[in-house]
C-alpha cells in the first residue's frame, strides 16, 4: 500500500464555471443550508471591511469546517490559496481529524468551462500518510466528489 499519492477526478456540472467557482471560493456560509447533510458548520476569519456573513478567501486565508464522513462528525482546519485567473482553489489541511492520519492533505479544485452553460470541476487530492496503518483517503475523495455534485442544484437555483 502506498504511503503517499494523488487522486484526480473530474465532475461534469451544469452552470457556468464562474458561478460554481464563486460559490466554493467566497460563499461558504451557504454550505450548511445547501449541503447540510455533508457540512454542518463553516467558520472563516473574515477580512476587515466585508459585511458580516460574507466570506472572502484570499491567499493565506484560514478556516475550519465541521463535516460528516462515514456517518461521523469531523473537523477540518485549512488554509486556502486562490487563483482567480484559473478559477482554482488550493485547500491545505492544517489540523483536525484528517491531519491526525495524514502529514500532507491538499485539495485542489479547478472549475473549467466546457460550454456556455456547463463546466468541469477537476478535483485533485494530494496526500501523504503518517504511517502504513492508515488507509488511503479514498473515502474522503468520495465525500468531496459527492459535495460538488450535491452543490450543483443549489448553484443553479441561485
Amino acid at each position: 500500500m502506498a504511503t503517499s499519492g494523488t487522486y484526480v477526478t473530474e465532475v461534469p456540472l451544469k452552470g457556468t464555471a464562474e458561478k460554481h467557482y464563486k460559490r466554493w471560493k467566497s460563499e461558504n456560509f451557504l454550505f450548511p443550508d445547501a449541503i447540510g447533510h455533508h457540512i454542518q458548520n463553516v467558520t472563516v476569519r473574515r477580512r476587515m471591511g466585508l459585511p458580516r456573513g460574507y466570506v472572502c478567501h484570499g491567499y493565506g486565508h484560514y478556516g475550519s469546517t465541521l463535516y460528516c464522513s462515514n456517518g461521523k462528525q469531523e473537523v477540518f482546519k485549512e488554509k486556502r490559496e486562490i487563483d482567480d485567473e484559473n478559477k482554482t482553489m488550493t485547500v491545505r489541511g492544517l489540523e483536525g481529524h484528517v491531519m491526525e492520519l495524514f502529514k500532507v492533505y491538499d485539495l485542489i479544485g479547478q472549475f473549467i468551462p466546457k460550454t456556455e452553460d456547463s463546466c468541469i470541476c477537476k478535483i485533485t487530492m494530494v496526500w501523504e500518510k503518517r504511517n502504513d496503518e492508515v488507509p488511503e483517503p479514498s473515502s474522503y475523495m468520495k465525500l468531496l466528489k459527492s459535495m460538488v455534485v450535491d452543490m450543483e442544484d443549489h448553484v443553479l437555483k441561485a
